[in-house]
């Protein structure tokens, strides 16, 4: 079976999902209104809060929400076929995180911009706030952890990537400055773009050899990127956004947008043959079930908790009108899916293993693929499709999942210090209100778990080994943001069925695979996940039980003025 069939069904549903039901959603679930005074215009202050094409501000949050994630999840999922991969993209990107990613980004706005767990406190009591912020700082924890480890490990591995990947920060910094000077968009996106694609071509002639040269020298050649990595996100989550997180982000999108063009263009050239099972009945023993893991295996890319925190941390802040949550947040989830999408293809078509067999002998388990099989499969069918050398396709594709991975890293660490100064407000604690010591508490806690994972090869390479607990506390995480849209719904006397179906699903499932995980390591005496994992479930178990008992008290007619008064203000 051809490649282009795995392609055209997902684009058709992507087309669905944009042109009917992120509509009906926009217009008659969340009424989105182009009236209403924005937060970003209200407490505009050229930081935080900055009024933003919607343009630059989609190709900022579909950047900061991707990362690497919807590359390495079903770069994974797909070993066990890529039928139940496909479907879940799909019908994920479509039904659910369309919807939570717009909805958070609406629902923030109507409440000055706060995020998903600030906002928890307004629509279902002021018991949850503490909880749900806490749930929040352990994901973005783990969320950093792991694309710290896997950048650190690309720029290893692939030694033409460290050129390109940091001569992005510079290019980031001038686009900033001409956006902010209102220099032509379109002119700016150009130039900035082949600039970037120069630095990839200057990146195959002066590879940064680390492997070798840092073997031995103070934690190694991954465990020093990973310092640096941390120390360049730090900085550059305290700048301006309009200086370096949103210009980055808009220009990683930009050349996001052509990649994709690119490599999809290549499929309906090369017509690749499908050389992955449809399902694979041949598993490895000790291989996880497929439900439910599927579901948290593939999150970023069907739906992600972590876009809630993007869509009601900064992307929020920076909404110049509120019609554009559709574009922004629905637009950026079916941007994600098809990167998701685009990633199946390359992993399991016949330009990546030319026969069954050799797919098998490629994918021997499960956690085999991640973002290297993306980058051999996709650079294959870019050197088929169109010609350019293998070398500059492979660097192309490793850049494009260090930047995403990076800016990912950039949002993280900003949100993070949010949540650190927050609860330096909430409990009086000064030193925690202070943006450079919030930022370094931020940091310490990112290391902390980035060396204290480990898998024993090397300093920080526990980062795959975290990924299972993020992608459970991930998805557990969007069953919170959904079940809290819900009961806003629910308080508006709109219909909130399109929040709490999925919320109702996604539910059963992350905390099915959250047990199994948590028996895993218990069995394999793995205690500080055990501990991560039962600190995600037991908060959100409390949460969920208030938003439960809310919405009894919703459905019985009765009334809780504070909270009834904050859902009137924000309306």
């Amino acid at each position: 079976m051809s490649s282009v069939f795995i392609v055209v069904f997902g684009l058709v549903g992507f087309a669905f999902g944009w042109f009917v039901y992120s509509r009906f959603i926009a217009e008659k679930i969340y009424r989105l209104d182009p009236d209403y005074v924005t937060p970003a215009n209200r407490f505009n202050d050229a930081v935080d809060y900055v009024p933003t094409n919607k343009y630059v501000l989609w190709g900022s949050h579909f950047t900061a929400v991707a990362g690497a994630a919807p590359i390495v999840g079903p770069a994974i999922a797909v070993y066990w076929g890529w039928l139940p991969a496909l479907i879940w993209v799909t019908l994920g990107s479509i039904f659910f995180a369309g919807v939570h990613d717009m909805g958070a980004l609406w629902a923030s706005n109507r409440h000055n911009a706060r995020s998903m767990g600030a906002l928890s406190e307004d629509v279902v009591g002021a018991r949850t706030r503490a909880l749900f912020m806490v749930v929040i700082f352990l994901l973005l924890l783990m969320v950093n952890a792991v694309f710290g480890t896997i950048i650190a490990g690309e720029m290893v591995d692939i030694e033409t990537s460290v050129v390109p990947a940091w001569a992005a920060i510079p290019v980031a910094i001038a686009v900033g400055v001409l956006i902010r000077r209102k220099v032509n968009l379109f002119a700016i996106s150009l130039i900035g773009v082949g600039i970037l694609y120069f630095t990839i071509y200057l990146g195959t002639l002066w590879p940064v050899e680390t492997a070798d040269s840092w073997d031995g020298v103070l934690l190694g050649p991954h465990g020093n990127w990973i310092i640096i990595l941390f120390m360049y996100a730090g900085i550059a989550s305290m700048l301006p956004v309009w200086l370096l997180l949103q210009p980055r982000d808009y220009i990683n999108g930009a050349q996001l947008v052509l990649g994709l063009i690119v490599l999809y263009s290549a499929v309906f050239i090369t017509l690749p043959d499908v050389t992955a099972p449809m399902i694979n009945e041949n598993l490895a023993e000790g291989t996880p079930p497929l439900v439910p893991i599927l579901f948290v295996t593939i999150a970023c890319g069907a739906l992600s908790g972590f876009h809630g925190i993007v869509s009601s941390g900064t992307s929020s802040k920076q909404l110049n009108n509120e019609k554009d949550a559709r574009f922004v947040g629905y637009l950026g989830a079916l941007g994600e899916g098809s990167l998701a999408l685009i990633t199946i293809t390359a992993v399991t078509g016949s330009l990546y293993a030319v026969s069954t067999v050799e797919w098998g002998n490629l994918y021997t388990g499960f956690g085999d693929g991640a973002a290297s099989a993306f980058i051999a499969g996709g650079a294959a069918l870019i050197t088929e499709g169109w010609g350019i050398p293998f070398s500059f396709s492979e660097t192309m594709l490793a850049v494009m999942v260090v930047l995403f991975a990076g800016t990912t890293m950039d949002a993280g660490l900003r949100l993070q210090r949010y949540i650190i100064q927050e609860w330096g407000n909430i409990y009086s604690i000064g030193f925690l209100k202070n943006n450079y010591l919030s930022t370094l508490v931020a940091v310490g806690c990112c290391l902390t778990l980035a060396f204290g994972a480990t898998n024993g090869e090397y300093p920080g390479d526990g980062g795959m080994l975290i990924w299972p607990i993020f992608g459970a506390s991930n998805q557990i995480l969007a069953s919170l943001t959904l079940l809290v849209l819900s009961v806003y719904l629910m308080r508006l006397k709109r219909p909130s069925l399109f929040t709490l179906a999925p919320m109702a699903f996604i539910v059963i499932v992350a905390f099915w695979a959250s047990l199994w995980y948590l028996f895993d390591y218990i069995r394999s005496s793995n205690w500080l996940l055990v501990g991560l994992s039962l600190a995600v479930m037991a908060a959100s178990i409390v949460v969920m039980l208030e938003a439960a008992s809310v919405i009894s008290k919703i459905r019985r007619g009765e009334e809780e003025p504070a909270v009834d008064k904050a859902i009137e203000s924000a309306e």
